[in-house]
C-alpha cells in the first residue's frame, strides 16, 4: 500500500514538473538597495509562477532589461549609483515593460515625476502583501495580452479620426504611423475607444484597467492620458481626440 502510493506520488509530481516545464515564467525584476525590502518582495511573491532577478542598483535593473525577456520591474525610487527616475527614463528608450515604482510616503513629488516618465504604477512602504500581489498580476496580466499571449481570435479594429487600434495585433497607428505605447495607456486608449463619446470619471477608468479599488485614482488616470495626448494627438494642448468633461471625467471622440 505505501509503495503503491509513493509510485502515485512521483508519478503525479512528474507530470506536475512536466507542465510547469510548459509554462511560460514571467521574469520579474526587483530592484531596491535595500536588501531586506528586496527580500521581503521576494516572499511575496515566491508561491507564484514567476521568475524572480534581485537588483540593488538601478543600473543592475536596466542591464536585466537590456538583455530582454523582463515582464515586469518593481523599481525603488532612492538608489546610489543610478537612482529609480534616471534607471526607468532609461529602460522607456529601451522597453514598454510594465515598471512599478516602490516609493515612501513621503515621495509624492517622485510618485508624480515616476508617472511622468512612464511608469505604469507605484506600491508604497510599508507594503500591504496584498496589494503587492494584486498590482503585480494586474500589469502582468496587462503586459501578457498586449503580447499577445492571451489574445482571442475575435477581430477587432477600433478606428476613429487618424487612430486605429489593431486588438489582433496590439498595433496602435495614428495617420498610418506605428505608436509605441505603454502596456496601461493601451488598455485606457482601448476602453476609451470601445465606447466613444461616452464620459467616464477617473475612479471608472482606473477601477477598469487597473482592476483594483481607485484610491487616489484621478492623478494616475490623469498623467496617463496626459502622455496619449502627447502620442497621438496633434495638439496636446488643445486636443481633439481626449476631451475633458470638467467635473465629471474624460471621453474619447
Amino acid at each position: 500500500m505505501n509503495s503503491n502510493l509513493n509510485t502515485n506520488a512521483i508519478t503525479n509530481t512528474k507530470n506536475t514538473s512536466s507542465v510547469e516545464q510548459n509554462k511560460r515564467q514571467d521574469k520579474i525584476v526587483i530592484c531596491d538597495d535595500d536588501k531586506d525590502i528586496v527580500r521581503a518582495l521576494e516572499i511575496y511573491l515566491s508561491n507564484r509562477d514567476y521568475e524572480l532577478l534581485s537588483a540593488y542598483t538601478g543600473r543592475e535593473a536596466l542591464d536585466y532589461v537590456k538583455k530582454g525577456d523582463i515582464s515586469l520591474v518593481l523599481l525603488d525610487i532612492m538608489m546610489p549609483e543610478m537612482d529609480g527616475i534616471t534607471a526607468l527614463r532609461a529602460i522607456r528608450e529601451k522597453s514598454n515593460v510594465p515598471v512599478i515604482l516602490i516609493t515612501a510616503k513621503s515621495e509624492d513629488s517622485d510618485k508624480v515625476l515616476g508617472l511622468d516618465v512612464g511608469a505604469d504604477d507605484y506600491i508604497t512602504k510599508p507594503f500591504n502583501p496584498i496589494e503587492v500581489l494584486a498590482r503585480v498580476r494586474s500589469q502582468l496580466r496587462r503586459y501578457n495580452k498586449l503580447g499577445g499571449s492571451e489574445g482571442s481570435n475575435k477581430k477587432e479594429v477600433l478606428s476613429c479620426g487618424g487612430v486605429t487600434l489593431d486588438d489582433r495585433t496590439k498595433q496602435v497607428t495614428m495617420d498610418g504611423e506605428e505608436v509605441s505605447l505603454t502596456p496601461t495607456e493601451y488598455e485606457i486608449l482601448k476602453f476609451l475607444m470601445s465606447h466613444p463619446k461616452q464620459v467616464f470619471s477617473p475612479r471608472q477608468i482606473y477601477s477598469e484597467v487597473w482592476k483594483d479599488t481607485p484610491i487616489g485614482s484621478e492623478g494616475t488616470v490623469a498623467v496617463h492620458i496626459r502622455h496619449l495626448r502627447e502620442k497621438l494627438e496633434i495638439e496636446p494642448s488643445d486636443p481633439r481626440h481626449f476631451k475633458v468633461v470638467w467635473g465629471q471625467g474624460y471621453k474619447f471622440e
